[in-house]
Order: C-alpha cells, then sequence, then structure tokens
C-alpha cells in the first residue's frame, strides 16, 4: 500500500480476532500513517468481518485486498482511471500472477491463464458461471455501489457470490488487462481449508444463480454434458426443483437413454426444441477451454444467443 503510485487512499485493516501479532503490527502502522486504520473485534468470520471494514471506507471507490498478497504500486492508479474512464462501470478487476510458481499445480496454473483470458466486460459476464471470473483481491468498485450490495453468509463464496449478485442485477464489471496482483498459493489459506470454498459449494452457488436469473420461472431446461461436471450441477438444480427436459451428447453409448426421465439428443436435434411453448433454455456444463469454445460455436451456428437461450455453467 505504501508503494502506491496513487497517494489519496485510505487502509482499513479488517482484523477477524487475530491472535498473533498482526494487531500490534496494525497499530505500529497506523500510528505512523494517519491514512491506515485498524478495525478489530472478536472472532466472527470473514463476511462479518468484511463489512464491518466495509461500513469504515469513506473513499469514493473501495479496493479489496488480502492480507497475503501484494498489489502493483500502479494498482490503484489504474483501476481508478479505468472507471473514471468507463461510468457505466460499477466495478474493474485485473489479472493477476499467482506465486510462488513452484507450489503451482495444473489446475491452479489453468485457471490462471483462464483468468488472464478475460479482457472486457462482455468476456466477463460470458464465463460468471464457468467459475469465478475476477480475483477477489482485484475487486475495485464504486463504494455506494458496494455498500448497498455488501457481503452475505449463503454457505458458498462470499465473493463468487458477490461477482454473481452484481452481474444479475445488471451492473457492468470490466477488467484492467494488466498483472497488477500477485495472488499467493498457500496450503493453509481460507479457499484451501474453508468447507465454504468446496467444489460442492462452488456448484451449488452457479445452480442457485442459474435458477434465478437465467431460467427464471422456467423448471425446466436443456443440459449439454452429462460427465462429472454436468452431473453435479444436475444434481444441485435439482435440489432446486430445475430438472432437465433433454441431455445433449455426443457420446454415442449415451444417444438414445433416458437419464433422470430426460431423454439423451444429439445437438442436431436442438433446433425447433421447444418446452411448454417457449423457447428452451440450455446449460452448457462441461469443463476445459475447448470443448466449450466448440459447444459456442455450434450454438451460435444454430441462431442462439448466449445469456439470453444459452449459458455455460462448467
Amino acid at each position: 500500500m505504501l508503494a502506491q503510485t496513487e497517494t489519496n487512499w485510505e487502509c482499513v485493516l479488517a482484523d477477524d480476532g487475530s491472535t498473533d501479532a498482526t494487531p500490534d503490527i496494525a497499530r505500529k502502522f497506523a500510528g505512523q500513517d494517519d491514512r491506515i486504520c485498524l478495525v478489530s473485534g472478536r472472532h466472527r468470520g470473514i463476511v462479518p468481518t468484511l463489512n464491518a471494514g466495509l461500513a469504515r471506507c469513506s473513499g469514493r471507490y473501495v479496493a479489496r485486498m488480502d492480507a497475503d498478497d501484494w498489489m502493483h504500486p500502479d494498482r490503484l492508479r489504474l483501476q481508478r482511471q479505468a472507471l473514471e474512464a468507463h461510468p457505466d462501470w460499477s466495478a474493474v478487476g485485473s489479472h493477476v500472477e499467482v506465486f510462488p510458481r513452484e507450489l503451482l499445480r495444473s489446475g491452479r496454473l489453468e485457471y490462471e491463464a483462464w483468468l488472464n483470458g478475460i479482457e472486457t466486460p462482455d468476456q466477463l459476464r460470458a464465463e460468471a458461471l464457468v467459475e469465478c471470473p475476477i480475483a477477489h483481491p482485484t475487486f475495485f468498485a464504486r463504494r455506494e455501489a458496494m455498500a448497498a450490495f455488501g457481503y452475505h453468509d449463503r454457505g458458498w463464496p462470499e465473493d463468487y457470490d458477490l461477482v454473481l449478485r452484481w452481474l444479475g442485477a445488471g451492473h457492468v464489471v470490466g477488467v484492467v488487462p494488466r498483472k497488477l496482483l500477485r495472488w499467493r498459493e498457500s496450503a493453509g489459506s481460507l479457499s484451501r481449508t474453508g468447507p465454504v470454498y468446496g467444489t460442492d459449494r462452488f456448484t451449488r452457488c452457479k445452480a442457485f444463480y442459474l435458477q434465478r436469473q437465467f431460467l427464471g420461472t422456467r423448471r425446466s431446461y436443456v443440459l449439454w454434458g452429462y460427465g462429472g461436471t454436468g452431473r453435479a450441477l444436475r444434481r444441485a438444480l435439482a435440489e432446486l426443483g430445475s430438472e432437465p427436459s433433454h441431455i445433449v451428447e455426443v457420446h454415442p453409448r449415451r444417444l438414445g437413454q433416458v437419464i433422470h426421465g430426460a431423454p439423451v439428443i444429439r445437438p442436431e436435434d436442438l433446433p425447433g426444441l421447444v418446452l411448454d411453448a417457449s423457447p428452451v433454455r440450455i446449460i452448457a456444463s462441461v469443463s476445459g477451454a475447448k470443448p466449450r469454445a466448440q459447444i459456442r460455436a455450434a450454438l451460435d451456428g444454430m441462431e442462439y444467443r448466449e445469456g439470453r437461450d444459452y449459458v455455460c455453467a462448467a
């Protein structure tokens, strides 16, 4: 923070009842720089602590940051300039570099590459149900909008929940396509150890907002893909009362089967398919950027429109 080229900032340190030297270190820096303040109390969990810190913020913008990461010296300046240049944007993220590199597994490297491939608000919105499309410690938002939304505890990742709520409300979230955050990989981090950050919780979060935002009043949809990803999403949607009317597959051994009451059809069978006198809503649930690109190309070729007629939800 002290190295930022943007010098007009306040740093609100939201401490969730630390039992180590964190409060003492924070008070030391606050005593040396009146732009730094400490908000601390008993241990309550990340969501109440984030909301307590947010309530203390008084600037025009709020930049989210985690205690164990590093921000580029130009981060605040470039993200502020991005929002000033785009008055229709409510928030902005950035690209990241995960470190230390020697600890990274292939899945983390793939996520980093996918995240850094998102450069526009349209790309971010299209990818939002694949995985969280913005690294939380890069989130930079207009304070009034941030205060209106706040953080919710629904039993799944609070940052992903926030992003999907913003997008569902019609807010535009942009990206500064530069690596403005060094994102620490640690086996002991909350995102690795906390139960609300498990894969099943991400799936439940996606299902909740798929039903609320994309499906709306519909309780039937077409599911493209019935591998592990598609099966998990079907189960999560079924818990909310939504079931697939049809399943699209290319695997020859699945064609012609009926799975949970849904006949398995080919992609070529999609055009003209109507449910309850309405055009179908298609959820493509496959892992891997290449298969998703192929599905998008196929659906676009059938004149289905992403975001209106179909979404990708890995």
